[in-house]
């Protein structure tokens, strides 16, 4: 009965999301909800920014038919709601990027301050448990914002950031057996489900192409983001905190790496550029599609290797991931740099 109804919820999610998605493609141009080309954004022509408002309604209508929610998934619900409108006032008038940081902020201070909820526990490294006690609460806001702001930034081709969206929700449940409940887990369940039609009209696979926009990115990172805090750190719950880096691997390696890289060259790490991943396998020649494919691989591949490793304890599951994170950041630093000469080099000529 309980997985009926939340199949039931799913598909409302999935459905009410294709609609919204064509109601809102034709109110793009009034809302001011549109892409243009640039030096840093190269499509072709103007981009309805509507699919993250769409996602949203999608699991709100899911969340109405599911209808038996908790305190966590109403306040989620509800602080997601305000970041989606920011999101999309971003989109239509470039809020600057304090701004941004400000309601990002209240956002998770509502969510700790009316739920009790944030990361309390590091898990246990070689029998100690790593308890933060007060500390807990700002580390909670560096990784919420972190992660939202990294799926912000891996929206950077066509496709990418929804699906290492769908790999985190596909990671989250491989990880907790504990099936879809009420709560956090059927909120990005429904999530999931709204995703898809998104996806099919950014591939170009359902009419004309959108983008997720600001909007988009900001509520699934953050939805993510709440959803691995709350199961890592219920009791008994079998997604560890070291867990939850394995979920989300690629974007957090790579917002990582690209603010490292960006603070070392006394930049500021909100500052775009064409220094991700995406943008380095394209320089190499490789088609937006087949960069979209590795990278979905790769994020795969990253999920089960922390299920693998997930046995061996959460000192190895940590280190292992810490030599992944330096080995990537080198790689990457490396590569961006010889990019960067060969531009000199172009330009000179």
């Amino acid at each position: 009965m309980q997985d009926t109804r939340t199949m039931l919820a799913c598909a409302a999610a999935l459905f009410t999301s294709a609609v919204a998605i064509l109601v809102l493609r034709r109110l793009a141009v009034p809302l001011g909800l549109l892409d243009q080309p640039s030096d840093r954004k190269q499509h072709k022509g103007s981009v309805p920014l509507v699919g993250g408002l769409a996602m949203f309604c999608g699991v709100l209508a899911g969340a109405w038919w599911y209808g038996d929610t908790t305190q966590i998934s109403r306040m989620l619900l509800t602080t997601a709601a305000g970041l989606t409108i920011m999101g999309s006032l971003d989109d239509r008038h470039e809020l600057s990027v304090r701004t941004r940081l400000i309601v990002q902020t209240l956002a998770v201070f509502v969510m700790i301050g009316s739920t009790d909820v944030y990361i309390r526990s590091l898990g246990t490294l070689n029998g100690v448990q790593l308890q933060l006690g007060p500390l807990g609460i700002p580390v909670t806001l560096i990784a919420v914002i972190g992660l939202l702001n990294a799926f912000n930034m891996m929206d950077g081709i066509d496709g990418l950031s929804g699906s290492m969206g769908l790999v985190g929700i596909g990671s989250i449940f491989a990880f907790h057996h504990g099936g879809v409940t009420p709560g956090v887990t059927v909120l990005i369940a429904m999530l999931g489900a709204a995703m898809i039609p998104y996806l099919a009209a950014n591939l170009g696979l359902f009419g004309k192409k959108i983008f997720m926009g600001d909007a988009g990115s900001t509520v699934l990172g953050y939805l993510l983001g709440w959803a691995l805090i709350n199961l890592s750190q219920s009791p008994g719950s079998d997604l560890l905190p070291t867990d939850v880096l394995w979920c989300v691997a690629l974007p957090a390696l790579d917002t990582l790496a690209v603010m490292c890289r960006r603070m070392r060259n006394h930049q500021s790490p909100f500052k775009p550029d064409r220094g991700h991943i995406h943008h380095i396998l394209l320089r190499t020649g490789l088609s937006p599609r087949m960069t979209l494919v590795v990278l979905v691989i790769a994020s795969i591949l990253l999920a089960f290797i922390g299920h693998l490793i997930h046995d061996y304890g959460q000192l190895a599951s940590l280190g292992l991931f810490g030599f992944l994170l330096l080995t990537y950041i080198v790689c990457t630093t490396r590569r961006s740099a010889i990019a960067a000469s060969q531009a000199v080099q172009q330009r000179g000529q």
